[in-house]
């Protein structure tokens, strides 16, 4: 990593040498033609013959002449001296928006190492204590227990970057119909409830909420916010996921006590591949596709999310949906 900061580095100092370069030519050509110009004017006045009537006039012309190629140098200058700056900016923020993907992908292939590695490293230990070991039937059950678990992480994982794939390529469309969201809220709560049966996870979900929309998907964008905040909240907090219905619109609402989240981030905490801090280390499981499919999923059920602090701590994140028509 420090020989490519060094040659990143490197780059943008020529970057900025040769534009200063430019620069500095040009404005040294306009001054050497705004000189000639004037030198050459002053050559053809001298060379009149004052007195003449005629020697006036051709002297007016030739002062008419050196303004205009004055103003001619000068427009044709700030041209090119915008372009050039024009240019010299596109580039710029293009290949510093190049370096900033490179560098995100590169945490993003860190994590999902990480993300992958550990549990097929469990289930493989799970199982062959299993096969090697004769367990009682509660301890069978435990370590069933954390397989399944892993194995439902490897599922929402492969789940996210193939929904994340489609999206980049334009190649998923939402099927809509209409959803029993309190029976679709409650599954997931009860889902997590089961497979981290240590953590506090309340709920106060209003019922026969119905609203439109692809259930497999919503499905995915509550999973999402719930993993979001067991996986960045200490254990010993409680989880409060709340959903009702006012005036024809559904509010779902995950609650964390945890640090909470800067004002300066939660705007990119929706950006594919940004995670909070530094996203190579592994204080917290994570790819950075979680809440930025949860965002285009809501896009593509019209609907909002943001997310705003919690108090005493925490992080309130929040989806705003519209009730079904068909609703009875």
């Amino acid at each position: 990593m420090p020989n490519k900061a060094r040659k990143i580095n490197f780059i943008f100092f020529i970057y900025w040498f040769l534009l200063t370069y430019i620069i500095a030519a040009l404005v040294w050509w306009f001054i050497s033609l705004a000189k000639q110009n004037e030198q050459m004017a002053a050559y053809q006045l001298n060379q009149l013959q004052p007195g003449t009537e005629l020697s006036q006039v051709q002297a007016q012309q030739i002062q008419q002449l050196e303004k205009r190629k004055k103003a001619q140098y000068i427009g044709e200058g700030v041209t090119f001296f915008l372009l050039i700056i024009a240019g010299a900016a596109f580039v710029f923020r293009a290949v510093r928006r190049q370096l900033r993907q490179s560098m995100e992908q590169q945490h993003f292939l860190m994590a999902l190492t990480h993300e992958l590695k550990t549990p097929i490293a469990v289930t493989k230990l799970n199982l062959e204590t299993l096969q090697k070991r004769k367990l009682e039937e509660t301890q069978q059950q435990k370590l069933i227990q954390n397989t399944l678990q892993e194995a439902n992480r490897l599922n929402t994982l492969c789940n996210n970057m193939l929904l994340s794939s489609q999206i980049e390529a334009r190649g998923f469309s939402i099927t809509n119909e209409e959803i029993d969201l309190s029976a679709l809220v409650q599954e997931c709560v009860n889902d997590f409830k089961t497979r981290f049966s240590q953590r506090t996870i309340n709920s106060l979900i209003a019922a026969d909420i119905y609203t439109e929309g692809d259930t497999l998907l919503l499905q995915m964008a509550v999973n999402n916010l719930i993993d979001n905040a067991i996986k960045y909240t200490p254990k010993e907090t409680a989880i409060t996921v709340t959903l009702e219905e006012q005036n024809h619109l559904i509010t779902l609402q995950v609650k964390d006590e945890g640090k909470g989240i800067d004002d300066t981030e939660k705007k990119k905490i929706f950006q594919k591949f940004y995670r909070t801090g530094n996203a190579a280390t592994k204080g917290a499981r994570g790819t950075g596709l979680g809440l930025y499919l949860t965002r285009r999923i809501a896009e593509q059920h019209n609907a909002n999310i943001s997310v705003t602090d919690n108090h005493p701590s925490g992080s309130i994140f929040v989806i705003t949906l519209h009730a079904s028509v068909l609703k009875n």
